[in-house]
């Protein structure tokens, strides 16, 4: 396996984050490989107990699609993947994030569940949240815990 680091900025308020991943075997590049970083996450504070919320972007500069195929953190009991669609939330086994696109998870769409938490977390921490792919593998995102009513400037 090959080991990528890259330094994200998750805004102001965020300040800068490390995103470290492993990507599955293959060639070091080219069209046939997604290229996939991550862009501004965040965890509004949670107001319940056992559960919170999770946002962010992924971006696949490369010229094949992959998918999310789960999320996992040490700070809940599981992650699950959700989408809003007419007023109306479903959980999905899977998100594409196409080739040369994004897939976003955002206030009132996409979005990530953090269930049965072991603690909540509180503004100004941040949350390890690991993100599977079906071809790239794992990436490991450090994701700030912000105020309940943070609106990030990238819209999500």
């Amino acid at each position: 396996m090959r080991r990528r680091t890259a330094v994200l900025a998750a805004g102001a308020l965020a300040g800068a984050l490390t995103l470290t991943g492993c990507s599955g075997s293959g060639s070091a590049s080219g069209p046939d490989r997604a290229e996939l970083s991550v862009s501004s996450p965040y965890m509004p504070q949670p107001v319940s107990a056992d559960m919170a919320a999770g946002f962010l972007t992924i971006t696949n500069k490369g010229g094949a699609e992959d998918r999310l195929t789960s999320v996992s953190s040490d700070v809940a009991g599981q992650v699950t993947m959700h989408s809003t669609e007419g007023g109306a939330m479903a959980e999905k086994s899977s998100f594409a994030v196409p080739a040369h696109g994004r897939l976003v998870f955002e206030s009132g769409g996409n979005h990530l569940m953090f269930e049965k938490l072991k603690h909540a977390p509180k503004q100004g921490q941040t949350v390890t949240v690991r993100l599977t792919f079906a071809r790239s593998g794992r990436l490991t995102v450090e994701m700030p815990v912000e105020s309940a009513t943070y609106h990030p400037s990238t819209g999500h």
